[in-house]
């Protein structure tokens, strides 16, 4: 990376545009708009070319010019680059033409989508000179700063709700973080890290330290352009918590789209929620873009549940700009887009992947996808981490003695001829 020029080159304010010094602020202090990572895209255009990222290792950093980082990243250097799979069984099921899964079920380290965020906000906060780092998280975010400060030798806290999924309180555990349980819900998490934020003056990812943070999110989007051949899918599916991954996937393809990477093309973006927490999904149904806070937050797509989501509102704009709509699902549905996914694809996703997949099967069916266009699913987590969310909902192991007989008993109950089950 040139250090002489950064292309990164400042914060700017989403609202005013007022530009900002590359420190750990998050907020305009004229209209309190949220602050984000503006870049030198000239200079991007001349020095980027798509031989030279191919030429570049499989992780997220070969868009290293796209990222709020003044030189080479220090934090979560092998994150990224995951498969895009053909998903033609489900594509099937679906009842459409073509559909791909973005599999970041097996993301580096933690087997989800924060470890891309994680890994630009650790190495931004090292330049920064942050020795503590910390956040707020429904589960996997906790996960990812347990797991990269810990390979960094940063110290860190994580600060959860305490009811959380125990397979995501024992993955930030496991790497001795300092894991704080909260009795409320993540909106009150939050509100506490800014508290202990100001106070302390730690690096929080998704507070002071915000605007970098979100920036990782991109870096999906560059890989399903890359992935598809240097173009866009006509349609992508993104769940919802806050509303920053959907928004900064839009300005991924914005980003590759300018600097002349790809073609102009038209492409919608939906957005994906749970019932009981979906009030970017409201808003968007209602054709508002007053985004309703949800007190308390009943589902198990615990993920996904932020009641207040601070990009909200900008996510509501990218899927009207671009056509897009939005969809929640209930619990019930949540399931049965786990085990659909499981099923026809050989992906084995947390709740919020059964969102998207729910939720993508109400677009399609409701007609606001077609079926003959080209649909990218974003799945962000592996199933292992909500493995209670479908016990007991597969079926148990059929139990016999180590008898031939028996087998042949349990594979042909009615006595057909097991000759015919031979292959």
């Amino acid at each position: 990376m040139n250090e002489d020029r950064p292309f990164f080159s400042n914060l700017k304010c989403r609202e005013c545009g007022r530009l900002y010094p590359k420190e750990a602020i998050h907020i305009c202090e004229f209209d309190f708009g949220p602050l984000e990572a503006a870049y030198d895209y000239a200079a991007i255009k001349e020095s980027v070319s798509r031989e030279a990222i191919a030429s570049r290792p499989q992780t997220m950093w070969r868009y290293r010019e796209f990222l709020p980082i003044d030189a080479a990243p220090t934090v979560g250097t092998q994150v990224g680059f995951t498969p895009l799979v053909k998903a033609d069984r489900l594509a099937k099921a679906l009842g459409v033409t073509e559909l791909y899964v973005k599999n970041d079920t097996v993301n580096y380290p933690t087997l989800s989508f924060k470890d891309r965020v994680v890994s630009v906000a650790l190495s931004r906060a090292r330049e920064l000179g942050f020795e503590i780092v910390a956040c707020a998280s429904t589960g996997n975010l906790a996960n990812s700063v347990a797991a990269l400060a810990a390979a960094a030798g940063l110290r860190s806290y994580v600060l959860i709700p305490a009811d959380l999924e125990q397979n995501k309180v024992l993955g930030s555990l496991v790497y001795g973080t300092n894991v704080i349980g909260i009795h409320g819900a993540y909106d009150q998490v939050n509100r506490l890290c800014s508290e202990i934020a100001g106070k302390y003056g730690w690096g929080f990812v998704n507070v002071n330290l915000r605007p970098y943070y979100a920036e990782g999110s991109k870096s999906m989007g560059f890989e399903i352009a890359e992935q598809l051949g240097w173009k866009l899918p006509r349609h992508t599916v993104v769940p919802m918590a806050s509303g920053s991954l959907l928004t900064k996937i839009h300005k991924a393809y914005k980003e590759f789209i300018h600097t002349e990477l790809i073609e102009k093309a038209p492409f919608s973006i939906h957005g994906a929620q749970a019932s009981g927490c979906s009030p970017i999904s409201e808003a968007m149904k209602k054709g508002s873009e007053i985004v309703k806070p949800v007190p308390k937050p009943e589902t198990i797509v615990k993920s996904l549940a932020i009641g207040t989501p601070a990009d909200g509102y900008y996510a509501i704009r990218v899927m009207k700009d671009t056509g897009g709509h939005a969809e929640d699902v209930t619990d019930e549905e949540v399931i049965a887009g786990i085990r659909l996914l499981a099923e026809t694809a050989g992906i084995f996703a947390e709740t919020a992947g059964g969102v998207t997949v729910a939720s993508a099967k109400k677009l399609i069916d409701s007609g606001k996808i077609p079926r003959d266009e080209s649909i990218v699913l974003c799945i962000t987590g592996h199933g292992l981490k909500t493995g209670e969310a479908v016990q007991n909902r597969c079926g148990e192991p059929r139990l016999i003695n180590p008898s031939l007989r028996e087998f042949e008993a349990l594979i042909s109950p009615t006595g057909e001829n097991t000759e015919k089950l031979k292959s």
